[in-house]
């Protein structure tokens, strides 16, 4: 059996044919082929008994008759969206949100302007804050994971705060969950989310040889174990109780008090001005752990300090509202495409208002259409299912399995 891994060696005469095709074919002129080709000297080339046929070769390059054949009106807009700057999508998107976020304030109304304009811009600003929260912490972690699939949900954060619901339920009554201050729950809930991922990564990188990877294998470990002892809890509480605590399991943007908003405000602008100064170290982090580390960025820190801020991005959204599992997803993947770099001055600010887009286009069709029947979190998943499918596709696609 022969062990060669490479390729025999094309004969020399079939090479030299090749080189002789190639010469006559450049030293051809005007519409006839040139039986022979000379050098500068005037002497024969070595090659120069090979030729060519012109007729047949240029059809093959620009079309039958010569021409290079029209290109599609669809062609035709994507050449010239992909000539466009990159801040032309996040010009795109901020009218896209301006339009929607008008349509949802001032159409339909029926009774008193005051009132109906106080109560939607309450819940437009808790799907500002909720929607950029999450699209800024979802282009983050793909940043630092390394993958387009990814979003912070994996680390179980949304089973946290189901169990933490759940437990409460469970042990104190629905009467506690429903009379407590609403700032006290939200801040036992970021802060439990927030022990609960620097534990994690303290014990992750406290040692040599633990990578990125093992934190996101152990939160997926630690999610479902939540999810779990949720599933458990739930089958022996009160029916009562269980569907109090469903009703908490969606989420939920017109019924977040005031002051949670206010807080969770503040936290999001503060986030937004570090992530705002930091762009240019993610995008360097994004190159991987060697071209960061070989172009002088403390990966480890930055990566930390990065894991950080996604989680308090994710949980300060998650006890405002409650989970919202794919809208990440839709978000990051819809803003790649549309401002087509990698730069995280564009990315950051293009992925959250998708998520402002979509949250507020999702609340006007569930409102206008559906007339309130369903959560929009059930819609946020279902579309959100239907783009990672898309994305595992098109990843196998381009891979060739």
């Amino acid at each position: 059996m022969s062990t060669d891994i490479f390729p025999p060696a094309a004969p020399a005469s079939r090479l030299t044919q090749r080189r002789g095709e190639v010469a006559g074919f450049a030293g051809s002129s005007g519409g006839s082929a040139s039986p022979r080709s000379t050098n500068a000297s005037g002497a024969a080339s070595p090659h120069a008994g090979s030729t060519v046929d012109r007729s047949a070769a240029v059809p093959a390059l620009v079309g039958g008759n010569g021409v290079e054949p029209p290109k599609s009106s669809m062609a035709l807009l994507r050449a010239w969206w992909r000539a466009l700057p990159a801040w032309a999508g996040l010009v795109l998107l901020a009218a896209v949100v301006v339009v929607l976020v008008a349509v949802f304030l001032f159409t339909g109304v029926t009774g008193s302007w005051e009132f109906a304009l106080t109560f939607r811009a309450r819940k437009i600003a808790v799907m500002v804050v909720v929607g950029a929260a999450i699209g800024a912490s979802t282009v983050l972690f793909q940043t630092v994971t390394g993958n387009r699939i990814l979003t912070p949900s994996i680390m179980g954060f949304d089973a946290l705060y189901m169990l933490v619901q759940t437990v409460t339920v469970f042990f104190f009554g629905v009467t506690v969950l429903a009379t407590a201050d609403p700032i006290l729950q939200w801040t036992i809930q970021v802060a439990l989310m927030m022990a609960c991922a620097v534990l994690l990564f303290r014990w992750v990188f406290g040692a040599a040889g633990r990578s990125l990877h093992l934190v996101l294998l152990v939160g997926l470990v630690v999610g479902v174990l939540f999810r779990s002892v949720t599933s458990l809890m739930q089958r022996m509480m009160d029916p009562t109780d269980f569907a109090v605590l469903q009703d908490a399991s969606f989420a939920s943007f017109t019924t977040a008090d005031p002051r949670l908003l206010a807080v969770s405000a503040l936290v999001l602008i503060g986030c937004g001005i570090f992530l705002w100064r930091s762009c240019p170290r993610f995008d360097v982090v994004g190159l991987g752990e060697q071209c960061a580390i070989s172009l002088g960025v403390n990966y480890r820190w930055c990566t930390t300090r990065s894991i950080l801020v996604i989680s308090l991005l994710v949980a300060t959204s998650t006890a405002l509202v409650g989970p919202v599992t794919f809208l990440g997803l839709i978000a990051a993947n819809l803003g790649y495409a549309l401002v087509r770099t990698y730069r995280h001055v564009y990315t950051i600010p293009a992925a959250a208002l998708v998520g402002v887009a979509f949250l507020v286009g999702g609340q006007l069709v569930l409102e206008r259409v559906f007339g309130l029947t369903t959560a929009l979190s059930i819609i946020i998943e279902f579309v959100g299912g239907i783009v990672f499918v898309a994305l595992l596709l098109g990843g196998r696609r381009r891979s060739g399995v």
